[in-house]
């Protein structure tokens, strides 16, 4: 309990709340706005968190609670979703906005599921966290290394279409995660004779490139002809009615259960969580004609459970170390940048700080409820904004808040060259979590194969010694080639089939 109080008494201070208004705040305008996403929301408010200690982590919580919850607003006036997360909520949140006349009710609706999915979510962290953490405290260096691959394994899940591109951007990231000054031997490694490098490659200036500033590229590729925007509705009502609170509390329920366990997957997100209860919710329905015309079923199942990935994916990443999605991936970099390491350790050794991030969660998602009634109005001015002023703004944020980390000119270099490089590997069809995912892990493969190798003196039967070690790679191997065996199972059903 002492523990918990010391937690609660770090939240609630003046600045904490401050900033983790901020964030909130700035993460609803970024997910309200088309193109840009809570990836992109997190990466450009990153370097700026630096200087804030243990407030920063709680000002990124808020962005990005607020971030996929401001996706619904737009996808609801202007049938346009902010964020990937929010597209399902078109479906039935556009309809009702225009069909029926009913904008104020859909973002009601939205707000009110999407505050109940975070606070399900940030539930199921408290309870089931310090639980996971005790029985991964069992691992060793062997358990550590199957962890690690483990985790590269869920390169297939956040591959966009080819497990192939996703497997090279892995390769691409554990490669880049070699470069610099090797912990056991001293050597310099690809540093190619600079002092810059010796470091190792920048991970917020890479990462802002390959997720911020290549998405400045794409958009200002897909607005060089003005895109439409619609006309602002009127409001009709902020807060929800006691009848659509009624008729949809049960969906919104099982949506987040929903959305909290796809979260806690590895390699999953909020656009397949969101898919997933509204396509429940509809099969479930007693009434599914009304779904894709309006129903209120229809917005409060994807937004409570894209809502409720948010505190899933933290599950993986604070017990384990791994991240859930692509926002916790950086994430993983932020808090390993103010010191706190996720894993197995990590509730035994930083207690105090772990329920800090729990509690800061519980209170991101009471912000977001109360900016969201708020100054709903506000927010859906948003969806005006054109595209040629935004993308400006965003690429300014990119380049200084890039800078502001090291003060060094080379960080914005690397940055720039990182954006282009993520461009050209977007229009390739390439995705960036694999190379994130890669980087990150890269230490923790590396320096647990070789402890490994050392204990065993390069016998490799060692793994055949720890069960735990064994079930992590079994599951790994399974991952990778699962695709490959669905589609050659799928061909082989269709050629049946023409027979």
């Amino acid at each position: 309990m002492n523990i918990f109080l010391q937690a609660a008494a770090a939240v609630f201070t003046p600045s904490a709340l401050f900033f983790m208004l901020v964030g909130t705040f700035f993460g609803i305008l970024c997910g309200a706005m088309p193109g840009l996403s809570a990836v992109m929301a997190v990466s450009i408010l990153l370097p700026f968190t630096f200087s804030l200690k243990g407030t920063g982590i709680m000002m990124l919580l808020g962005t990005f609670c607020g971030a996929i919850y401001g996706g619904s607003i737009t996808a609801i006036l202007i049938n346009t979703p902010g964020t990937a997360n929010s597209a399902a909520t078109c479906l039935d949140g556009y309809p009702m906005a225009h069909r029926l006349g009913q904008p104020g009710r859909a973002l009601s609706i939205s707000t009110m599921a999407s505050t109940f999915g975070g606070m399900f979510s940030a539930c199921a962290l408290l309870f089931t966290a310090p639980l996971l953490s005790k029985v991964a405290l069992n691992f060793g260096v062997v358990e550590m290394f199957a962890l690690g691959v483990f985790g590269l394994s869920i390169v297939t899940a956040v591959s966009s279409h080819s497990i192939i591109k996703g497997l090279l951007g892995a390769v691409l990231g554990l490669l880049l995660g070699t470069v610099g000054m090797d912990a056991t031997s001293a050597t310099f490694r690809f540093t190619f004779g600079t002092t810059y490098l010796i470091g190792g490659v920048q991970f917020v200036a890479l990462l802002i490139g390959l997720f911020a500033l290549s998405q400045c590229f794409m958009t200002a590729e897909s607005s060089l002809k003005e895109m439409h925007r619609a006309k602002q509705q009127k409001l009709d009502q902020i807060l929800p009615s006691k009848k659509d609170i009624k008729k949809t509390a049960p969906t919104i329920l099982v949506s987040s259960v929903i959305g909290t366990i796809i979260g806690a997957i590895p390699g999953t997100g909020g656009d397949i969580a969101s898919w997933i209860s509204y396509n429940e919710a509809k099969r479930w329905s007693k009434h599914p004609e009304e779904f894709g015309n309006g129903a209120p079923e229809g917005i409060a199942a994807p937004e409570a459970s894209n809502n409720a990935v948010s505190g899933g994916a933290m599950i993986p990443l604070l017990t384990l170390g791994i991240p859930g999605d692509s926002v916790t991936a950086i994430m993983l970099g932020a808090l390993m940048m103010q010191g706190i390491t996720p894993g197995p350790l990590l509730f035994s050794t930083q207690t105090v700080k772990v329920y800090t991030i729990i509690i800061s969660l519980f209170v991101a998602n009471i912000m977001m409820c109360l900016l969201g009634y708020g100054a709903i109005r506000g927010f859906a001015k948003i969806s005006m904004i054109p595209m040629k002023w935004l993308n400006p703004i965003v690429f300014m944020f990119c380049a200084v808040g890039t800078f502001a980390i090291n003060n060094n000119i080379y960080d914005v270099f690397l940055m720039i060259g990182a954006g282009i490089v993520g461009y050209v590997l977007i229009k390739l069809d390439f995705c960036m979590p694999p190379i994130i995912l890669g980087l990150i892990l890269s230490g923790t493969v590396e320096e647990n194969l070789r402890r490994t190798l050392v204990i065993s003196d390069g016998n490799l039967s060692i793994f055949l010694e720890h069960l735990i070690a064994m079930v992590l790679l079994v599951i790994a191997v399974i991952s990778l080639l699962s695709p490959i065996i669905m589609k050659a199972v799928k061909k082989r059903s269709a050629q049946k089939q023409a027979q």
